[in-house]
């Protein structure tokens, strides 16, 4: 292959979208063999598809990682995590990217490492920022260094609120509480994102990245790990802060650590934007900032975390010192202790791993054991009780960890229940089992374990996928969002014959009547917006219904209680008026959705209709209404009939005494024209007793008891055994009115003036009255017992109705009421 520089070390310098690693895996594929060592698991799988799609097959290319390993015996061309590159393998090309990683105190002193060890046969990359110059002047003099100038040009836009951010935006975040909090609020107000972090599989990012980059998605949340060359269509990049936990404290972002984040805005020779979700406080960017990012000026490393690449397996001891030895140049700093050497240092400490570990071979393999990464993030205590189990059977017998141990392990999680948080958890304990599974030596069946590992996690990651989906993602609002801003009348909403309103197959709600009723399972903070969304487009549907109502049969209107209701659903109700057959029809307030004209045409259909069903069902109560008109009803007549309405038809008669004995001839026969009876103890209308009218009058007076339908005296502690009902309650029966009326005519047909007498018993047993009732009925009617023979039938005497209480005269408290005493004394 032809020379890209004059040196066999080249180093790629420049912003994010320069196109390095495309560079990169063009130059290591013209090779006949190649390694490229990547900062994540994510990114050398991404890369690891390309080059299969290039070479057209999977038996030449392998992808190496910590916990995924696919080598095919011929293989030629290996992409990997910097940790994992063997190192041991001679290849033409060795490429190393994001090498300004050496200054990361965590991860550092691996790409340090492969910065200084790692070549190629024919040709060694180095890719970076441009802040890595100085020291690879200091530590790789020989190495060529170009300079890349970004394909396009990266801008701030300022500070947005999330719900004003572009639609192709990617939020960053520092923690996977941050991340999850700002995809919450984004589906809320934005339909959703997808989240993409460093902890995902590649599996579950894939298929989170699919939905972003498909456009199900506007909007994608991640953490710092999207500035590590991972490639996705964004346009802009916020940051949800400017702080970072590193580890050990937390911490402004450096300006390149920014740049590298910001940089991933824009692709090709699309510009791109970056911007903050603060205008103010320590989240949000300051001008020295802004500037050195547009430029892309980073500041120049000045120190690069080193530990030994090659360190001494004589013994633990000389391990350890090896891994603690100072760096020999002054550009390198050593770096912090790591969790391998704390579990190393921790292992040591313990009898049994001593008496074990007596040769460089064992030493070299707990040192592999230690090199176990801390996936659950446990920290270095619980880790390395793990990690000295692990142990303990890697040096036992053959150096095999037992088949049952972990089966039982991995079965624990072959689990696709639970929340996001449960998912990630299992995929992170799976990624250990993996990573177990991996390493040739230390299990009897690898392959066998390798596979099985890799199926769930490859189950968990759907799982997680389908529970981030579900949680982060309302791909109603999504579609709302998209449509219902540009022209409402364009938005797709369907009703089906249920009354369900849905937008392209996403429920929203029901419409029921003209009261839209966002679905249960939409969230509190969704519902304004849905039912915004769905109010703006069914306002048509309003209309048609509203016309329908105004014109609707007699047989569509029912009246429940107080409700008016259409097609079963209430659209008025009924207030008090000028009394019970003129009461007031008020809509209901779900038809405040129509206009004005549409509302008065409802209202006059629904008066219309009342009036009917009084003309109809409750023809008496009309006609009531119709004399408390007329003037030449008379003031007797149109007040007792203003007591009768008022009553709802039925009325003791002593409650209406003077007013009765008002009347007139004339007025008396009106009235029963009317359809009033003036019966001895009642004034009642036969014509509301029958079942339909009584259900009628029951519904406008308000009475909730419902009596036995068609009964003609009820226990007196039956539902409805009282006056108001109709029923007058006689000791421990209730009696109907109208029969009352017929027993008490009987009476007075059978008597003859004030002579004892026995009605005939037969009527009142008919109609099932006890002795006694039909006693207190003969009492209440005007006739007391007379004494006769033993053994004759009870007699009565006609003694006459005792005269209603006289009202008592006002209290004559003030001073003209003395004065008027005076006048008349």
């Amino acid at each position: 292959m032809s020379r890209f520089a004059r040196s066999e070390i080249t180093a790629v310098l420049g912003p994010t979208n320069t196109g390095k690693t495309h560079l990169a895996v063009e130059r290591m594929a013209g090779h006949a063999s190649g390694m490229i060592g990547f900062p994540l698991r994510l990114l050398a799988r991404e890369v690891y598809d390309r080059v299969v799609r290039m070479k057209g097959s999977d038996a030449e290319v392998a992808l190496i990682t910590g916990e995924e390993k696919i080598l095919p015996p011929k293989a030629r061309w290996f992409l990997c995590t910097a940790e994992s590159m063997p190192l041991e393998r001679e290849v033409a090309f060795v490429g190393l990217d994001e090498a300004q990683l050496g200054a990361d105190p965590e991860r550092g002193h691996v790409f340090t490492d492969r910065l200084l060890r790692a070549r190629g046969r024919e040709e060694t990359m180095i890719l970076g920022s441009d802040s890595l110059k100085p020291m690879l002047k200091a530590l790789v003099p020989e190495a060529e260094v170009i300079g890349r100038p970004r394909f396009s040009t990266l801008s701030y836009a300022g500070a947005k609120k999330l719900s004003r951010l572009p639609r192709r935006s990617a939020i960053v975040a520092f923690s996977a509480e941050e991340v999850y909090a700002v995809a919450e609020a984004l589906r809320r107000l934005r339909g959703g994102a997808a989240v993409v972090m460093g902890a995902l599989s590649p599996r579950t990012r894939n298929a989170q990245v699919a939905m972003f980059q498909a456009g199900e998605v506007d909007y994608l949340v991640a953490t710092d790990a999207i500035g590590m060359g991972l490639n996705m269509d964004v346009h802009h990049v916020a940051f949800a802060s400017l702080n970072k936990f590193d580890g050990r404290r937390q911490r402004r972002l450096t300006v390149a650590e920014m740049a590298q984040i910001a940089g991933r805005a824009g692709r090709h020779q699309k510009d791109g934007s970056f911007g903050a979700l603060h205008e103010e406080g320590p989240n949000a960017f300051t001008p020295e900032e802004v500037l050195a990012i547009e430029a892309h000026r980073v500041p120049p490393l000045e120190k690069l975390y080193w530990r030994e690449g090659e360190p001494d397996f004589s013994s633990i001891g000389d391990l350890i010192g090896s891994l603690e030895a100072k760096p020999n140049s002054e550009v390198l700093r050593a770096a912090p202790e790591a969790i391998d050497l704390s579990v190393l240092k921790r292992l040591s400490e313990e009898d049994w791993v001593r008496d074990r570990v007596r040769s460089p071979a064992m030493v070299k393999r707990l040192w592999a054991a230690c090199g176990l990464p801390d996936f659950r993030k446990l920290g270095a205590e619980p880790h390395s009780r793990f990690v000295g189990r692990l142990f303990g059977h890697l040096s036992e017998g053959r150096g095999h960890v037992p088949h049952q141990w972990f089966a039982d392990e991995i079965a624990r999680l072959d689990n696709m229940g639970g929340d996001v948080e449960t998912l990630a958890g299992r995929i992170a304990a799976a990624r250990s089992w993996a990573y177990i599974a991996h390493r040739a030596d230390w299990l009897e069946d690898p392959i066998h374990w390798a596979e099985r590992t890799r199926a769930i996690e490859e189950k968990l990651s759907d799982a997680l996928h389908a529970s981030l989906t579900q949680r982060f993602v309302d791909k109603r609002t999504t579609v709302l969002l998209r449509q219902i801003g540009a022209d409402a009348s364009n938005l797709p909403v369907t009703i089906g014959p249920e009354g369900e309103v849905s937008v392209e197959e996403h429920p929203l709600g029901t419409l029921t009547g003209f009261r839209f009723t966002v679905a249960p399972e939409a969230r509190a903070a969704d519902k304004r917006m849905l039912l915004a969304a769905a109010e703006k487009r069914l306002g048509g549907e309003y209309r048609k219904r509203g016309a329908a109502l105004a014109e609707a049969e007699d047989a569509a209107i029912s009246l429940a209680g107080a409700a008016l209701a259409w097609r079963g659903v209430t659209v008025a109700t009924l207030e008090p008026g000028p009394n019970i057959a003129r009461p007031r029809i008020r809509l209901d307030r779900s038809l405040d959705v129509l206009d004005p004209a549409a509302k008065a045409a409802v209202q006059a259909r629904l008066d219309r209709w009342f009036a009917d069903q009084i003309g109809t069902r409750l023809t008496v109560l009309g006609k009531l209404d119709e004399a408390t008109r007329d003037p030449e009803a008379g003031s007797p007549l149109r007040a007792l009939a203003s007591a009768l309405l008022e009553a709802g038809g039925l009325l003791p008669r002593r409650a209406a005494a003077n007013l009765v004995e008002a009347l007139d001839l004339e007025a008396r026969k009106r009235l029963r024209r009317i359809g009033v009876t003036i019966g001895t103890l009642d004034l009642f209308a036969p014509a509301l007793l029958k079942p339909a009218a009584a259900r009628w009058r029951r519904e406008l007076m308000g009475l909730a008891a419902v009596p036995r339908e068609g009964a003609t005296v009820l226990p007196r502690s039956a539902p409805g055994a009282d006056l108001a009902y109709g029923y007058r309650p006689l000791g421990a029966q209730a009696v109907r009115v109208d029969l009352v009326e017929r027993i008490a005519r009987a009476a007075h047909d059978s008597r003859q003036g004030r002579r004892p007498f026995a009605p005939d018993p037969a009527l009142a047993t008919s109609m099932g009255l006890t002795p006694e009732t039909l006693a207190r009925l003969m009492a209440q009617l005007g006739f007391r017992t007379a004494r006769g023979a033993e053994g004759e039938a009870q007699r009565w005497i006609w003694q006459g109705l005792v005269a209603p209480p006289k009202p008592k005269a006002p209290p004559r408290d003030n001073a003209f009421a003395a004065l008027a005493e005076l006048k008349h004394g």
